[in-house]
């Protein structure tokens, strides 16, 4: 529980760091929508239906170039945390495709 409550107090203190005014996706819509997965991105194990939910939500309203650079950086920020090869198999499990990995290492500004 410790490992997930500091997850999402990375994430949602990434809001400062890496938000952007122009970019409809804040961190903390990206918090919000992947809420669900944290037990996932921690332990792995079964995804549940609302995980899915908003991974596939998520990649709807990343909509615009800064968008999914927005949220590229907000996952960035969170998957220092994080076991690396789940978060970068959730967009997959969830039948979803990005342009891009979630990882630590991923340049967001290259994000198309």
């Amino acid at each position: 529980m410790a490992l997930i409550l500091r997850f999402f107090t990375c994430l949602v203190l990434t809001v400062c760091i890496v938000a952007s005014v122009d970019a409809a996706i804040s961190c903390g819509t990206v918090a919000r929508q992947l809420a669900p997965c944290a037990s996932y991105l921690w332990r792995g194990g079964m995804m549940i239906p609302s995980c899915f939910a908003g991974v596939k939500k998520l990649n709807d309203m990343a909509q615009t170039t800064l968008d999914r650079q927005q949220a590229c950086k907000c996952l960035k920020a969170a998957a220092q945390g994080i076991n690396p090869s789940i978060a970068s198999s959730l967009p997959g499990k969830c039948g979803i495709s990005i342009p891009y990995t979630i990882s630590k290492n991923t340049n967001c500004d290259t994000v198309q």
